[in-house]
């Protein structure tokens, strides 16, 4: 067969493609007849996201926080690195002083930490029901894996370790936590394992699992979304739990859907009734982000074509203030 005979495919959503059998079929020498075989295949292909512009984002995101040489800027901060001794200025807390130091130079000095890397980032992806509703035509659990990859890409780059988490009624992906560049391919692969679902979320048993798995302090990105207080119930008394130990950053997508309907002007007695259930939904949702926000947890609401560059912003920010 000629490189011309090759046979392309073009996928049509993420995931795992299995190919069980393969149909072989060629002309006899006549061209009256033709054989026909049927190979078993026991193959599997991982169809991975096109993270191609989200990459060229992240480099761009990166180049902002490096010098004008090309190197990554060492950021000063509080974080438990030492970094140097500087003078002492007005405003500086009292505890950087360095009081020794200071009586043998004659002079108030201070210590200068450097900002901590190996930082424990977790990437928890939930593939549930409502995950998989589209949003502007694309599962909102693609748009969350994409965003996903561009902040794992951003932590690898940086020197932190990372990890990634998916779940739906039960744990379905987890893979260990991985450090540098070249590991970027897996975090992809394991990336195409998370399907789509459509049963309910439970938060309860994916945090308990995944509070488990975790040794140390770390980062926790969950990837979710909810409709009401009642059905965020059980995940607003998981979320206490984990937030006493770990960083918990939520990150979900607006609902434009319900947005448009709460402010669509109306032309009739049903697009009042419409507006009104559309405003009291968009209520409910703000009153468990102000408990999540209350128990501890960071909470972003992204417009889905902004989902991945306000998370890695987000991200940069808390590491600048040594909050990891």
């Amino acid at each position: 067969m000629c490189s011309s005979d090759l046979l392309k495919f073009q996928a049509l959503r993420r995931g795992i493609a299995r190919f069980d059998r393969l149909w072989v079929r060629w002309p006899g020498p006549f061209g009256l007849v033709w054989n026909q075989v049927v190979l078993p295949m026991a193959s599997q292909v991982a169809v991975l996201p096109d993270v191609s512009s989200a990459r060229d984002e992240a480099i761009t995101l990166l180049q902002r926080q490096a010098l004008p040489d090309g190197h990554a800027q060492r950021r000063a901060g509080q974080g438990r690195e030492f970094e140097a001794l500087k003078d002492y200025q007005p405003g500086m807390g009292r505890r950087m002083i360095d009081w020794k130091r200071s009586a043998r130079h004659g002079r108030l000095l201070a210590r200068e930490f450097r900002i901590e890397e190996n930082n424990n980032i977790v990437l928890a992806i939930d593939s549930g029901r409502l995950m998989c509703e589209p949003v502007d035509g694309v599962p909102k659990v693609d748009r969350a894996v994409t965003a996903a990859l561009l902040s794992a890409f951003i932590a690898l780059k940086g020197g932190d370790m990372v990890s990634l988490f998916g779940f739906d009624a039960r744990p379905r992906v987890s893979s260990g936590a991985v450090r540098g560049s070249a590991s970027f391919a897996m975090i992809q692969k394991r990336a195409a394992e998370i399907d789509y679902s459509t049963e309910e979320t439970n938060f309860t048993l994916a945090l308990t699992t995944l509070a488990a798995k975790l040794d140390r302090r770390s980062l926790v990105i969950i990837f979710t979304d909810f409709v009401d207080p009642i059905s965020a119930e059980l995940m607003l008394r998981t979320v206490g739990r984990l937030t006493e130990r770990h960083l918990v950053l939520f990150m979900m997508m607006k609902d434009v859907e319900l947005e448009t309907l709460a402010d669509m002007p109306p032309d009739a007695p049903e697009d009042v009734a419409r507006s009104v259930v559309a405003g009291g939904l968009l209520r409910e949702r703000q009153v468990v982000i102000g408990r999540l926000r209350l128990l501890g947890a960071h909470v972003i609401e992204a417009d889905h074509q902004r989902l991945g560059p306000a998370l890695v912003e987000r991200y940069l920010e808390l590491k600048r203030e040594d909050l990891l």
